[in-house]
């Protein structure tokens, strides 16, 4: 199977080819925390590039829940016309653009200064760097139900909006994925237990999502092969997990691996593991695709053509890239002319593995914030300059979101509220 072959997906719908822009997460919202003309830069960059499907960084189905400041916000119509650019951009050369829609759970910043929700009262262990999260507050029956009504609601703005599909985030440690987790996950009610209640949480979303949507809008899981902590989440959870996806209509699922605490997204394990230095999770992707009904796409570490066509002999549908397409966003049509670049950042082997993994998405968005201003990357950038520039923006971006919060009246309030108009 050549990675230029098209895939048609469970819907009906196509796409052009096997390669996939993996989602990262930009933080380059406006001041609305819409898609920024920075932000459609990027993607343009991206669309012009090849990729056969473009998933979107996070987007985000909560204001008071952010995986960082600067995110992008989908909850109601007041910035469609905005979102509605944003989905032309990536479709203008043929790709399907889907929003990955998310929701932080306990993976969310202190000085944000929102109150913390998940599954269960178990805060974040990064060791000395643990403060800078706060302790969650365990969700209640109509937090979870609210929860599941926002991915609606973005889910069906995404479509209005005119994008091909949503992602919905159930992996690296964020609120599904700490609902499938038994470590985070410590529930005793319905929605906790057995691994057929860790999952409710995500199969309650993807079958109300793909009731709100019409059929040829494409809807997809981001689910973790493996948390990479022992005793969480684990390859047999996983499949377990796509046999119950296989009963729902679900066009695509992405795996990955890890979370804050064990990074296996960057080649990081933390149960002692070896990971491959790319396609980190192939081979636990090949278990988990052997009983998948649906296509499966494997993300983490690939940069060469050689390993893209050794993802499609194994038996996945589509290769997922991130990093690579950071440095290099038209590596798939340089790869259809013949060429091989190896796009690549070096290892960050610090001794504090939470610091070290900081340093590599800051080298990362380093990357993205040059494609945006419509320079060149540069991947052999210090990573301690890379972290510094990023914690100096970050810290902006953090007032400003603060600014922004109070000026909603929602600075930093607990109670559940109605949804917008939408």
């Amino acid at each position: 199977m050549s990675p230029f072959e098209t895939l048609t997906l469970p819907n009906g719908t196509a796409l052009p080819n096997r390669i996939a822009k993996s989602a990262m997460e930009e933080n380059m919202a406006n001041a609305e925390h819409a898609p920024s003309a920075a932000l459609m830069q990027l993607y343009q960059a991206w669309a012009d590039g090849g990729a056969g499907l473009i998933l979107t960084g996070n987007v985000m189905i909560d204001r008071r829940a952010m995986t960082g400041p600067g995110g992008v916000v989908l909850e109601d119509m007041s910035q469609l016309e905005v979102f509605r650019n944003w989905a032309r951009i990536g479709r203008a050369k043929g790709a399907q653009v889907w929003l990955q829609l998310n929701h932080p759970g306990r993976q969310m910043m202190k000085n944000m200064g929102q109150e913390t929700w998940a599954p269960s009262v178990v805060p974040l262990d990064l060791g000395k760097h643990s403060k800078m999260f706060a302790v969650p507050k365990a969700m209640t029956e109509r937090d979870i139900h609210e929860v599941i009504a926002r991915f609606v609601n973005a889910a069906r703005l995404g479509e209005q909006a005119g994008f091909s599909g949503v992602q919905i985030h159930a992996a690296h440690g964020y609120l599904v994925s700490q609902f499938l987790s038994p470590l985070t996950n410590r529930r005793t009610d319905r929605w906790g237990g057995a691994l057929e209640n860790r999952a409710r949480l995500l199969l309650d979303t993807v079958k109300a999502v793909r009731a709100a949507v019409s059929p040829n809008f494409s809807v997809a899981v981001k689910l973790n092969s493996a948390d990479f902590q022992r005793g969480g989440f684990d390859t047999a959870d996983a499949k377990r997990v796509v046999a119950m996806l296989n009963e729902l209509p679900v066009d695509l699922v992405e795996l990955s691996g890890g979370s804050y605490e064990a990074p296996a997204m960057q080649g990081s394990a933390r149960d002692g593991r070896t990971l491959a230095r790319e396609a980190y999770f192939l081979e636990f992707a090949q278990d988990i695709a052997a009983i998948a009904k649906m296509p499966v796409m494997v993300t983490g570490g690939i940069r060469r053509i050689g390993v893209v066509q050794q993802v499609l002999d194994s038996g996945i549908a589509m290769a997922g890239i991130g990093t690579a397409l950071a440095i290099k966003p038209d590596l798939p049509n340089v790869w259809r002319k013949g060429e091989d670049p190896r796009p690549e950042i070096a290892p960050i082997s610090w001794k504090s593995k939470p610091l070290a993994s900081l340093a590599a998405m800051a080298v990362v968005k380093f990357q993205l914030r040059r494609l945006s201003q419509g320079r060149k990357p540069n991947p052999g950038v210090s990573p301690f300059k890379a972290l510094l520039l990023g914690q100096l923006r970050t810290a902006s971006l953090t007032r400003k979101y603060r600014r922004w919060m109070a000026s909603s009246g929602l600075a930093a309030t607990a109670a559940p509220r109605d949804l917008p108009a939408s």
